[in-house]
Order: C-alpha cells, then sequence, then structure tokens
C-alpha cells in the first residue's frame, strides 16, 4: 500500500527492508496506528505486538509488554535478574523469542524506562545474544506530547 506522507514512507521502508530500529512520533490522527496496521499487513517478519496497557495492546492489536515477558509489576533495578530461571516460559514462548524478528511496542510514551531495560535483558539472555533487545528489531510507535 502507498502512504501519501513521505516521512511514513520512509518509516515503512526502514521497517520492512532492514533491520533498524524505529522510533515513529507523531500527534493524535497523524496516521501511527494506521501505519502499524499496514506493517502487520506487509511484513513477512516474524513480529509481535505489544503496547503498556490493556486497553492499548487491545487497540494495536496486540498483548501487554508484562503479560509477553511475563515480567514483575514492580521496577526493574539495573543488576536485577528478570528470570533467574527458565522455567518462566514455555517451550513455545522461548522458540518464539528466539525467532522473533522484529517488537513493535506501541504506546511506547507511556512505558517506563526500567521497563524497557527488563525487556531489553530478557531478550538478550534468551536470545542469547549482546546486541540491544538481543539483535531484534524494535518498532516504538508513540506520542512524548501525551
Amino acid at each position: 500500500m502507498t502512504i501519501a506522507n513521505p516521512e511514513l514512507q520512509l518509516a515503512e521502508e526502514f521497517v520492512l527492508h532492514t533491520r533498524c530500529s524505529v522510533f515513529l512520533t507523531g500527534k493524535a490522527g497523524t496516521g501511527k496506528t494506521t501505519f502499524l496496521h499496514n506493517i502487520k499487513k506487509q511484513t513477512h517478519k516474524r513480529l509481535v505486538v505489544t503496547a503498556p496497557t490493556g486497553v492499548a495492546a487491545i487497540n494495536a492489536g496486540g498483548v501487554t509488554l508484562h503479560s509477553f515477558f511475563q515480567l514483575p509489576f514492580g521496577p526493574f533495578l539495573p543488576g536485577d535478574e528478570v528470570h533467574s530461571g527458565h522455567q518462566r516460559f514455555s517451550r513455545d514462548k522461548k522458540n518464539i523469542i528466539r525467532s522473533l524478528d522484529l517488537l513493535v511496542i506501541d504506546e511506547v510514551s507511556m512505558v517506563r524506562a526500567d521497563l524497557l531495560d527488563s525487556v531489553d535483558t530478557v531478550l538478550r539472555r534468551y536470545r542469547r545474544c549482546e546486541l540491544p533487545f538481543g539483535g531484534v528489531q524494535v518498532l516504538m510507535i508513540g506520542d512524548l506530547q501525551q
């Protein structure tokens, strides 16, 4: 699908044809949700759509960050072990994490920094890769003015 907005077209090309992470922002009504739905329709990448709250996750057609990564609700401190044992994830969930190409975080402006750190830690651990977010491409969508 062709996007009339050249900035959104460029962002779409980055998401679809590179492994570069992208932060997409804009005011309400600028097409962020439409962009996300277009990416979901067009990509051949294995992706998971997440959001910080249940309502945001439903609107994005995904799941909450806490649910997908099975994170505790308290703060994550640097050096803390997230998932000290491998028993927290089922075999299927581990396989999904290991084969993940694209992680979408919608409404990222509502995500605390320590929560992003814990997602990064989980991905690095289960993918056995020390690149940021375990080498997974991340599409963060949100409005920092909210």
